[in-house]
């Protein structure tokens, strides 16, 4: 029998012991690859880089066209219709002649006034000899100074009726010339109300026909009074706000013109808060009609170093307050709070809270937060 000494039985058990605890160790390599799986991995967003640029704002405002000239053609004289000299639907060009009015009593009373006219002058030269000789006979004292009076009154009574059958005859001619009713402006005349036969008169209410000049047209705007202040206040210039105004029809048909303001009215109607506005729009193809409806951006503001941000960068809290997730130099996302004033095209307008360089995330924005590491993807600045 083997007899087994304390001591050495436990330094078997201590060796056995430290050989076990060896074997459990792990190895350097492993704990480091561990510890890295462990980090969260940087996640690829794409970004654009916030730029300043110049920027015009506008706003929209409904308006119709109207002529810029209406005239309504009417008799100044009393006759029968005799011709219709135009084509309805037609340009007309001013003093063309549109109707002729039966001309012969006017042609009549013409001649009536030239002979008056001349009847009157042979007594005015009559007078005039007669007046010559009492002059003489009175330097000889051959006459009265009354009977001198008396010859030069008539004199004078005979020069009066010169003058008025002057007139007379001037008179006839206008009536005469007035029996051709002719256009007073140029433009598109439309339908013909009277025909060849009808009696028209100088005092009548209703109009032969309508010549409207389309070329440019008026487009009457309506503004709030409030933003029609604004408006002047921020716009540096006066011309930068009157021109340049883009039209587009009712459908969003844009239209090629563009238009002028031309005034803005100086009460604003209590009822509706609205000031009149009065635009001039070019037409010389006639595409634009009078009456249409028309939507107008009317420039509004000038911004000389505008900062832009796409809708889709920007997400909002349950305050309402508009945010967005920016990039910074260690690759890191940072929680910014902007402020935006309005959307122009399909970007916010960005009043405070960014400026130029910064890079904001446009797309990635659900797979991170603030303090994730990313892998940043320029995209290019905003438009």
């Amino acid at each position: 029998m083997i007899k087994v000494f304390p001591f050495f039985r436990y330094s078997v058990i201590a060796v056995s012991l430290a050989v076990a605890l060896t074997g459990c160790q792990p190895d350097e390599t492993e704990t480091n690859n561990a510890a890295a799986a462990q980090q969260p991995r940087a996640v690829a967003v794409d970004v654009i880089e916030i730029n300043q640029q110049p920027l015009k704002l506008t706003t929209t405002l409904p308006g119709r066209t109207s002529a810029f000239r209406i005239a309504e053609v009417r008799p100044q004289v009393q006759g029968i219709i005799t011709k219709r000299l135009f084509v309805e639907g037609s340009l007309v060009k001013k003093d063309d002649v549109l109707y002729q009015i039966d001309p012969a009593t006017y042609e009549v009373a013409l001649e009536s006034a030239q002979a008056n006219l001349a009847s009157a002058r042979a007594t005015l030269e009559r007078a005039e000899l007669q007046l010559k000789r009492y002059e003489n006979l009175l330097k000889r004292k051959a006459v009265s100074q009354q009977d001198y009076v008396d010859v030069e009154a008539t004199y004078k009574e005979a020069l009066a009726a010169v003058m008025s059958a002057e007139a007379q005859v001037k008179s006839a001619r206008i009536n005469l010339d007035y029996t051709s009713i002719k256009a007073p402006i140029s433009g598109r005349i439309g339908r013909s109300f009277v025909s060849e036969g009808a009696l028209v008169t100088a005092s009548q209410t209703d109009y032969l026909a309508r010549i409207q000049q389309l070329d440019p047209l008026y487009l009457d705007l309506s503004q709030s009074g409030n933003a029609l202040v604004k408006m002047r206040q921020n716009t540096r210039e006066q011309d930068e706000k009157l021109a340049d105004i883009a039209l587009s029809l009712d459908d969003g048909t844009q239209i090629e013109q563009e238009a002028t303001l031309q005034f803005a009215d100086v009460t604003v109607d209590e009822g509706t808060g609205t000031v009149n506005l009065r635009a001039i729009v070019p037409n010389a193809n006639r595409t634009l009609l009078p009456g249409m409806y028309i939507r107008a951006a009317v420039p509004t503001d000038f911004r000389d170093s505008a900062i832009l941000v796409p809708q889709a960068a920007v997400t909002r809290d349950v305050t309402g307050h508009a945010h967005v997730l920016i990039v910074n130099a260690d690759n890191k996302v940072e929680d910014r709070m902007i402020e935006t004033s309005q959307v122009v095209n399909s970007q916010w307008l960005v009043e405070s809270g960014l400026k130029a360089g910064e890079k904001v995330i446009v797309s990635g924005l659900q797979k991170v937060g603030a303090g994730s590491s990313v892998v940043a993807n320029l995209t290019g600045s905003e438009e």
